[in-house]
């Protein structure tokens, strides 16, 4: 019997760290590397499960400081549990609220204890330590659960980021106290800033814990794009190579070829859905805004060589007449599309990588764009 949750390494890239692999869960395989939609309330924006499952997605993505907001865990469990709840079988990660401590700045307060939050919704006080983070997660009942951190933004003193990495760190180890499921993996999340001396020192400590997975955290949150590429690549080798390796919140082509390239095996991100609630599509790693004028009488599919859904029924120009209506429909197909041109590039790397030939077929991408020439980022998003 194979253990609930375990990692195999299949292929190594001869150039690079990347690599491709099988992450084992309760609900099923992932194969990595792998990019995970982003489904904040226990839905990926406009799809039905079944359309999820035909984008290629494995597993996916639920917040828990906003289902505890909304729904609240209690309903999600009287309901079977967040997979039933949602009619969802494959795998599931839960972040632990710990990205709210960032993205909330203006309504939180941090201390030792945990972090108090203003809830958006009716002003009621919200107390989240990593005790009631972990129960919380442990009662909606994910594959894949997160450490409570402190993720500083960008810019921060480096004592403003040293003080949250440590903190991050006493609080993993409560997390661990406090985790009583056998049937969930608690994945630690390595922060540090900017700084790659703290990113060292907290992903040595952090490997010594034997988690079940490691995360590369509180990067994407405002520094520049060749930032956040020095930060994974000198991070993600420290990591235990016998372990999955997630890297949160990106989702560009050229930050997930990097990543990969570092060895890095899981992603997530809202850009997929969010662009397409503003009319726009991601098309091999460019992005597209379907109200311009050229679309209105394009016959030809986003992109001939996608397999979704959208690209195989419909046009670019009846597309564009869709997000000009603003009709629902749009943000729907669009969602498809964004969502499995991102995993699709995924599985191509996996390929490619099986087959030792990343660095020739991805090269384009294995270079940080400038700041200047980097597309909108995701930072501070509260949800997707």
């Amino acid at each position: 019997m194979r253990e609930k949750f375990s990692f195999e390494c299949l292929a190594r890239c001869s150039q690079t760290k990347a690599r491709a692999g099988i992450f084992f869960t309760p609900h099923g395989l992932v194969e990595t590397p792998r990019f995970m939609p982003v489904g904040t309330l226990a839905n990926v924006k406009t799809l039905t499960p079944a359309q999820l499952r035909d984008t290629g997605a494995q597993m996916i993505l639920c917040n828990t400081y906003h289902l505890h907001l909304q729904p609240g865990e209690a309903i999600v469990a009287g309901g079977g549990g967040l997979h039933k709840f949602m009619g969802w079988d494959g795998p599931i990660l839960t972040d632990s609220g710990g990205f709210q401590v960032f993205s909330l700045s203006e309504m939180r307060k941090i201390s030792e204890e945990g972090v108090t939050f203003r809830s958006p919704h009716d002003g009621q006080i919200i107390n989240l330590t990593p005790e009631r983070s972990i129960e919380i997660q442990n009662i909606l009942g994910a594959d894949v659960i997160m450490a409570f951190d402190e993720c500083p933004p960008y810019p921060a003193s480096r004592q403003e980021v040293e003080a949250a990495t440590q903190r991050t760190y006493r609080w993993l180890e409560r997390c661990m106290s406090a985790h009583q499921c056998s049937d969930q993996a608690l994945f630690g999340i390595v922060q540090g800033g900017v700084h790659l001396d703290l990113r060292s020192q907290a992903a040595v400590a952090l490997t010594k814990l034997d988690l079940a997975g490691y995360a590369i955290g509180g990067v994407s949150v405002g520094e520049p794009p060749e930032l956040i590429a020095t930060i994974v690549q000198a991070t993600a080798p420290l990591l235990p190579p016998e372990k999955p390796r997630y890297l949160m919140g990106v989702g560009t082509y050229r930050e997930i070829a990097i990543a990969i390239a570092s060895g890095v095996d899981l992603f997530d991100c809202v850009i997929p859905t969010r662009w397409a609630r503003h009319g726009t599509a991601m098309v091999q790693g460019e992005r597209w805004n379907l109200k311009n004028a050229k679309f209105r009488e394009d016959f030809t599919p986003l992109d001939e060589t996608c397999p979704c859904y959208t690209c195989q029924n419909f046009s670019r120009a009846y597309l564009s007449h869709l997000v000009r209506s603003q009709e629902i429909l749009a943000y729907t197909l669009l969602s498809i599309h964004n969502i499995t041109e991102l995993i699709h590039f995924t599985q191509r790397i996996r390929k490619a990588i099986l087959e030792d030939r990343f660095t020739t077929e991805f090269a384009n991408w294995l270079t940080p764009e400038s700041a200047e020439d980097s597309v909108e980022k995701h930072s501070g998003l509260i949800n997707d």
